[in-house]
């Protein structure tokens, strides 16, 4: 287990991800040689299973696996990390209440209430618990208009490392025109709360929002560069030479 975006976040530096949908380990070990700060596994959205994850996030070391996983649900937060993820994001938090929640899913006592077990955890128990402890990154998404009414709250929860913005859901939230100004505003929770803050960005616009001080950023995604890569290499080979 790597806790190397937490160290960067704590350290006030800028993690550049790279986000993986389409549930192939043997994609995420290239993407891994890439050297990422972190990855994230999309359990939400994405494709993977259990046997499939567990080889994605052994394929991309030495870069954090993180898990977007796909409800704030103690037993899917826990098999995220029995897995062998460094840290979780958890989606749809609305809530103070609800961020405590995912802390104290992913957490072991006396800091939280996860359990103990999982293959690559038992290997050796004890290390990995006070490795856990210190380097576990718990990262929290508003992406609804509730969680943005709550930003404030959710963002000074104790043991939340990462406020990690959903552009998409929020837009539908809260309508494409105030998309802009719902995202300062959570970014102005973070900033008071001293908690960093991330958002979601297609691969183009990863470099902008690094520069607007958002400490957690995606590179790119497997889907888009799959579709874009796909498309571009059709288009030149149909292009006929003059």
């Amino acid at each position: 287990m790597s806790g190397g975006a937490l160290a960067m976040l704590r350290a006030g530096k800028t993690v550049r991800a790279l986000w993986l949908a389409l549930g192939s380990a043997a994609l995420a070990e290239i993407a891994g040689e890439a050297a990422p700060d972190a990855v994230v596994f999309d359990g939400q959205h994405g494709l993977w299973t259990p046997v499939t994850l567990a080889a994605g996030i052994a394929a991309v070391a030495p870069s954090t696996p993180l898990v977007r996983v796909a409800a704030n649900l103690p037993h899917l937060i826990g098999e995220a990390l029995d897995a062998g993820a460094g840290g979780v994001i958890v989606p749809l938090v609305e809530s103070a209440a609800q961020a405590a929640a995912a802390v104290q899913a992913a957490r072991f006592p006396p800091h939280g209430a996860r359990s103990g077990g999982g293959y690559r955890p038992l290997r050796a128990f004890g290390d990995y618990v006070r490795a856990a402890h210190a380097s576990t990154l718990v990262g929290v998404m508003i992406e609804t208009r509730a969680g943005l009414d709550q930003a404030a709250a959710i963002a000074a929860t104790p043991g939340i490392d990462l406020v990690f913005i959903g552009p998409g859901d929020l837009a539908l939230a809260v309508g494409a025109d105030a998309l802009d100004s719902a995202i300062a505003s959570v970014r102005a929770a973070c900033r008071e709360a001293r908690v960093p803050c991330g958002i979601f960005t297609p691969g183009a616009q990863a470099a902008a929002r690094a520069a607007q001080d958002f400490a957690f950023v995606i590179a790119a995604d497997d889907i888009s560069l799959a579709r874009s890569g796909f498309a571009d290499a059709l288009a030149h080979a149909r292009h006929e030479p003059s």
